[in-house]
């Protein structure tokens, strides 16, 4: 499902974004927890999830990059195009990542069990390091940490 639009720019504190109504984000088929790829004035192309704005509507946050990008200011008209990211993490898996998994299944089947938005947070903080080594260290530890959580849960693991 494809929704297009237009709409003034917001701007709340020091992030800007873009309101999409409850209305939409009910068509889709996980709802809030969808993943979207968002076009910007046929610019800039985002993968995305939804924020509660609080009124019973979402945001999508949008960088200063992509603003600057756009060359719009906050109250200015763009026009959007929200479409299905077919990665249900919206988001790449790093190469460094891939191959620890692939070499180590307990590993693997940790990450498995994590939520998309855990494995996002794992995926961004390997991608925040350029050293591989420590890349690995952070992904152990972070499996671990994950694993433990569980444990103390008395979860199946």
């Amino acid at each position: 499902m494809i929704h297009e639009g237009t709409q003034a720019l917001q701007k709340s504190g020091s992030y800007y974004h873009l309101v999409v109504s409850a209305d939409i984000v009910n068509q889709y088929e996980k709802k809030r927890a969808t993943r979207l790829i968002c076009t910007i004035d046929d610019k800039v192309r985002l993968q995305c999830g939804l924020n509660h704005l609080g009124n019973g509507d979402f945001y999508i946050m949008l960088a200063k990059k992509y603003i600057k990008e756009i060359g719009k200011e906050a109250g200015e008209t763009i026009s959007y195009k929200l479409e299905l990211d077919p990665n249900p993490l919206g988001v790449a898996i790093p190469e460094v990542l891939e191959v620890f998994l692939a070499q180590d299944p307990d590993g693997e089947a940790i990450f498995n069990k994590l939520t998309d938005g855990r494995k996002r947070t794992l995926i961004f903080s390997v991608l925040r390091i350029k050293n591989v080594d420590k890349q690995v260290e952070t992904i152990l530890k972070f499996l671990q940490t994950e694993h433990e959580k569980q444990r103390a849960k008395k979860s199946s693991w």
